[in-house]
């Protein structure tokens, strides 16, 4: 109930993004390849941010 009102750390909000991305990605490769890996590029520059913020 406290934490109702807690802002998302940015770690948060990129693994959110990163999700979605993937799973868009997922949907896509069922379709078109191309669009597919443009989004699974998008993801994978997602993840190396949160790699970055954990160094």
């Amino acid at each position: 109930m406290f934490g109702l009102f807690k802002k998302k750390t940015e770690k948060e909000k990129l693994q959110e993004r990163y999700n979605k991305l993937m799973q868009e990605a997922f949907e896509l490769s069922k379709i078109n390849r191309t669009a597919s890996d443009n989004k699974y590029a998008q993801a994978d520059a997602v993840q190396k941010k949160m790699e970055s913020l954990d160094s």
